[in-house]
């Protein structure tokens, strides 16, 4: 075991479908939007919060902002840690530290709130860097997000592995030519992994362990 790992955070390292989903519905409350059920909203767990809110009010980036504004407020208050962690992720995360693997977080999630949530979780420190998006949103799609990761450990891309649970983590990789795993129990299906090009496909962290060995 040689290269280094990003992490997706949402729906790989933890199940923060609570915490999301609950500041969603919040925010569109709040700015006098019908409600969206669970299946409406489970899709919104990975790609930029950003970009959801920009297409739900059909392109109005003044309210897309507002929407964000909102969401962070609730967020911060408390649904940051509406969360619980997948089984077997600190087992295996504490493996691949002993194993002398280089460890980084790579999300879409607000970058403030990705540290805040991985200072939280006692195998948080084993992750040599969190990438998350930008405040203002310019950096916020898996490639800038992954491209950032390599730039801050001084990598090549060929000297490392995406693992997550969304398309967008499969497709950011590719777009560096990185290797990738896809994660099974998280909110992406096998056939949007699939569709993605995922490299590997695993149903549990034992399995990703095994693959990465």
């Amino acid at each position: 075991m040689t290269d280094a790992l990003f992490f997706d955070l949402d729906g790989t390292l933890i199940d923060s479908e609570a915490g999301i989903l609950g500041g969603i519905a919040h925010t569109l409350e709040r700015m006098g939007h019908p409600p969206l059920d669970r299946a409406q909203l489970l899709p919104w767990i990975g790609p930029p919060l950003r970009d959801s809110f920009e297409t739900l009010f059909e392109g109005d980036g003044h309210r897309a902002e507002q929407a964000v504004t909102l969401y962070r407020q609730r967020y911060d208050a408390g649904g940051w840690r509406e969360h619980s962690v997948y089984p077997g992720i600190p087992e295996l995360i504490g493996a691949l530290r002993t194993a002398g693997r280089r460890l980084a977080v790579v999300t879409s999630k607000n970058e403030g709130f990705a540290r805040r949530i991985l200072r939280s979780l006692p195998f948080g420190a084993a992750f040599e860097t969190v990438v998350g998006a930008s405040d203002d949103g310019a950096r916020r799609y898996k490639r800038e997000l992954i491209a950032e990761a390599l730039s801050r450990l001084d990598l090549p891309a060929s000297g490392a592995t995406m693992i997550g649970d969304r398309r967008m983590d499969i497709e950011g990789a590719r777009q560096h030519g990185m290797r990738s795993i896809g994660v099974l129990w998280g909110f992406g299906s096998a056939d949007e992994l699939r569709a993605a090009g995922a490299g590997r496909l695993v149903a549990s962290t034992d399995a990703l362990l095994n693959a990465l060995r």
